[in-house]
């Protein structure tokens, strides 16, 4: 065989140069094309983006885990000497108008948790949070790590906002919250 007749036996490549998509193919495409402007043009434009109401409780294990966890630790043990506990506190187990004062202005100097004197400063939530926020973190922790106290309700830590709302410095060590609070003054 020579050259030639091995040229002429072979078929030449498939061309489809001048070959365009297929009519079915642009139909479909076109007949999705339409119907899409179509539903959006005709579905209603209003949609209801309120948050049902079981999703606006407040959770004070989150707001504790993003908040406070950090020094007083995800055990509620602190750091001794540095942070202290919340588990087993007499300042979270006990009247529930020091705790909220607490959370609400923060506290700087020497304050004894279980025997122990922590001498430093804890940050005012009162402007971070609103009341249900701080009553549900408040709860959480007077609840968790062996706690058994009550949970706090919103209204409490409303009533202990207005008492001391012209307060705008944190509580000067643990005699000043103490005489302060328990004076009513």
């Amino acid at each position: 065989m020579n050259s030639s007749q091995v040229r002429h036996r072979e078929r030449p490549e498939p061309h489809e140069a001048d070959a365009g998509i297929p009519g079915y193919i642009f139909g479909l495409i076109a007949a999705l094309v339409l119907w899409g402007a179509y539903y959006l043009w005709t579905a209603p434009m209003q949609r209801d983006l309120r948050i049902p109401a079981a999703a606006t409780t407040v959770d004070g294990g989150q707001l504790f885990a993003a908040n406070c966890a950090a020094c007083h630790q995800p055990t509620g043990l602190g750091l001794t000497g540095v942070f202290p506990p919340l588990a087993g506190a007499e300042w979270v187990t006990g009247d529930p108008r020091v705790l909220a004062q607490i959370l609400l202005h923060g506290i700087n100097g020497t304050l004894a948790v279980k025997g122990t004197l922590y001498s430093g400063a804890m940050p005012a939530f009162g402007t971070q949070f609103d009341d249900a926020q701080l009553a549900a973190i408040a709860s959480y922790i007077r609840s968790n790590w062996g706690n058994n106290a009550e949970p706090v309700h919103a209204s409490l830590i409303a009533s202990e906002r207005e008492r001391f709302a012209t307060r705008q410095a944190p509580w000067n060590g643990q005699n000043e919250l103490e005489s302060t609070i328990m004076d009513g003054s």
